[in-house]
């Protein structure tokens, strides 16, 4: 994690202690000047963390340190979904109509089975995207999930090309099935993929395109070693609505 002059992150853990994540200072996006110094921790399963904007810690006309207090007050109180966790910050602290900007992200870990996860390392050869399709069709079989096994090929084959020719090794791919289903492809190198629109003319340059006309969501996260490339299936009839989320992760 790192921060950019926002208030420190808090942590209810699931034994109820709650903390906050000591992260370097940092300065606003934008602003340029000194690099983001970045923090790991790893949290329990059952985590709840809160970020938030000193909008909401300054409502009412609070000083951080009262406001932090009081954000870890309600955070510490009976458990609850986030979104009634969420309505019960509100009614603690913007009893009336905030004068400044207030936001509040609210997140809480999660372990998934092992049976819910795939992971493959991939050698550096030519047939490497043929073998992540057969991979990837195989264990969409054990699954249940042939439906989706032809869309989920053209998505792997894409991103799996990708990686080799502009990456190299080693890739990584991994499946993830939940409420939705998630292709992750990880190469060691930090170059942000763009989305372009391919000339007629043009012998490539459609994969990222076609990624994005295939999934519901799909950006990339980027970490110490290289990035990893992400797209985001839904389980269900609906008709994706492709949306490009670079980001930050996870």
């Amino acid at each position: 994690m790192a921060r950019a002059e926002h208030p420190p992150s808090t942590v209810l853990g699931p034994d109820g202690r709650v903390r906050l994540i000591d992260l370097p200072a940092g300065l606003p996006l934008g602003v340029g000047g000194l690099p983001f110094e970045t923090a790991d921790l790893e949290l329990d399963e059952g985590s709840l963390l809160a970020l938030c904007g000193d909008g909401l810690l300054l409502a009412d006309h609070r000083d951080i340190d009262q406001g932090l207090t009081l954000l870890r007050t309600v955070l510490a109180g009976p458990a609850r979904s986030l979104e009634h966790t969420c309505k019960a910050v509100e009614d603690a602290m913007l009893p009336d109509r905030p004068a400044d900007d207030v936001t509040l992200l609210l997140g809480r870990t999660q372990v998934l089975a092992a049976e819910k996860v795939a992971t493959w390392e991939l050698s550096t050869d030519p047939t490497a995207a043929g073998r992540a399709r057969s991979l990837v069709t195989d264990r969409l079989a054990k699954w249940g999930l042939e439906e989706v096994a032809f869309t989920t090929e053209l998505i792997v084959s894409e991103l799996v090309t990708n990686a080799y020719r502009y990456a190299g090794s080693p890739v990584l791919l991994r499946l993830i099935r939940d409420s939705h289903l998630i292709c992750e492809v990880s190469d060691t190198s930090s170059t942000s993929p763009h989305l372009r629109q391919a000339r007629s003319t043009d012998e490539g340059g459609r994969g990222l395109f076609l990624v994005a006309q295939l999934s519901e969501r799909w950006g990339t996260r980027y970490g110490r070693n290289g990035k990893t490339i992400w797209a985001e299936q839904p389980l269900s009839t609906a008709a994706p609505n492709a949306r490009n989320s670079e980001t930050r992760p996870s």
